[in-house]
């Protein structure tokens, strides 16, 4: 457990099976690597290589048929789901292909929901943050009303609302165009430099997964590749 806590993100052998048909189906294979507090790592491969579900593992959304997770120091396989629900909304951001705002709320409102269930002052964090994203004049309009990109924006704004340690962001770009999908990777390359917050991207892009400072590549289930880009290192982190 000592050895999590060096990293802001660690996993050990991490296998997740399932059963088909009398039979074992492995999705996910010994996978192992630690991601230090600010890093921005991508984890690329084609469609069922397993991506998702090692998202889901490392944000402690679903349990390991083998293996550890730890997040920010935690011991996730020690915790009730109740804990790891605690942790999630206080430590992680997430950030999905298909935005999940809810609709009936203007962008200004879904960027406050996670404050205000929170007990935290919302409305000014919301402006803050709206502007942060380029959308300081659309804060008033419903998600119909906005463009794929601006969804995306919106999502993102919502998910830095209450200035996580971690986000997973889950083919973020996978319902943009490339040069929309770009800006909102542009975006959050830049809040990961700026404010410190460890990145983890879900991809099967090549081009956005390069963007990354570290990309890991799964084929298979397994981790076929492990390496790092000559990036600039993320500046201190700051508040938001």
């Amino acid at each position: 457990m000592g050895a999590g806590a060096l990293s802001m993100l660690r996993c050990e052998s991490l296998t997740k099976t399932y059963s088909s048909g009398g039979h074992e189906l492995a999705v996910l294979k010994s996978i192992t690597f630690s991601l230090e507090a600010g890093g921005f790592l991508a984890v690329a491969g084609p469609s069922g290589s397993g991506k998702t579900t090692l998202l889901g593992l490392l944000a402690g959304l679903d349990r390991p048929t083998q293996g550890d997770v730890w997040l920010d120091g935690q011991d996730l396989s020690t915790l009730s789901e109740d804990d790891r629900a605690r942790l999630r909304g206080e430590k992680v951001g997430f950030v999905f292909q298909s935005f999940h705002l809810i609709p009936t709320l203007t962008a200004r409102e879904n960027i406050q929901v996670p404050l205000e269930l929170r007990g935290e002052e919302a409305r000014d964090r919301a402006e803050e943050l709206l502007a942060r994203v380029g959308l300081a004049d659309r804060g008033h309009h419903y998600p119909s009303q906005l463009s794929g990109g601006e969804q995306q924006r919106v999502a993102l704004a919502r998910a830095f609302s209450h200035r996580p340690r971690i986000l997973f962001a889950d083919e973020p770009t996978g319902n943009l165009d490339a040069a929309t999908g770009a800006t909102v990777i542009d975006l959050m390359a830049e809040m990961n430099r700026e404010l410190g917050t460890t990145l983890v991207l879900v991809t099967h892009d090549h081009d956005l997964a390069a963007r990354a400072r570290r990309v890991i590549r799964l084929a298979d289930g397994a981790m076929v590749a492990d390496s790092a880009s000559p990036a600039v290192p993320p500046a201190a982190h700051q508040q938001l």
